[in-house]
C-alpha cells in the first residue's frame, strides 16, 4: 500500500488496484501516516525508499 502512494497514486488508485474500496484504502494511508509519525503522502516516499 505504501509504496503505491509512494508512486503518486491517489487513494482511489489504490483500491482499485488493490480491489478494496476507497474508505478502506483512505483508513490504511490514514494508519500508515499515523504508525510512521508524518503528516503528508508525500514524505511517505522519502520514508521508504531504502
Amino acid at each position: 500500500m505504501a509504496a503505491l502512494v509512494a508512486r503518486g497514486l491517489s487513494n482511489r488508485e489504490v483500491a482499485e488496484r488493490l480491489v478494496i474500496s476507497k474508505r478502506t484504502a483512505d483508513t490504511h494511508v490514514e494508519h500508515i501516516l499515523a504508525k510512521l509519525g508524518i503528516t503528508s503522502r508525500a514524505e511517505i516516499s522519502r520514508v521508504s525508499e531504502p
